[in-house]
């Protein structure tokens, strides 16, 4: 069977930032015909977008599906609120996990695969302050070390 290739679409570089992720899911996107030509051209945005369990159902908030060019009356409002597409046992896990206190849950990144558009859907709790910086610092260190080794091993 070949490789299923997938084409990144749009990332919430922002989310790994903000959030510490606990797990990934994989979840289709119900889309209008306008919606999925816009997704196409790769015109999303995930900056400030989140999802909510409400009544057995997974919906997403505030992702910005730019409007079709050539959709003229038939385009799609770019904020409108979409359904997740994800298996029962998943939703009855998340909305678990989302009561309890601190979690949430955030699309990463938005993907076509085999034609389909997906949404990595990620569970994750927000980050303090200080956990930030505390990243930022780890990461200058890794850094400086790698800088050090090439440094070193160059000359």
């Amino acid at each position: 069977m070949p490789e299923e290739k997938e084409k990144v679409v749009a990332t919430n570089r922002k989310a790994y930032h903000d959030y510490s992720i606990d797990e990934t899911y994989e979840a289709g996107i119900a889309l209008t015909g306008t919606e999925i030509q816009s997704v196409r051209q790769g015109r999303v945005n995930l900056k400030d977008s989140f999802a909510r369990v409400e009544n057995g159902e997974v919906w997403v908030y505030n992702m910005h599906i730019s409007p079709y060019d050539y959709g003229n009356r038939f385009n799609h409002e770019p904020l409108r609120v979409r359904k997740l597409l994800l298996h029962k046992e998943e939703i009855r896990r998340l909305l678990g996990k989302t009561q309890e206190r601190g979690y949430t849950l955030i699309p990463l990144r938005m993907y076509l695969k085999r034609g389909l558009a997906k949404v990595e859907l990620a569970l994750a709790k927000g980050k303090k302050l200080y956990d930030r910086r505390e990243d930022i610092a780890k990461r200058d260190l890794r850094r400086e070390a790698e800088r050090a080794l090439k440094e070193r091993f160059k000359g």
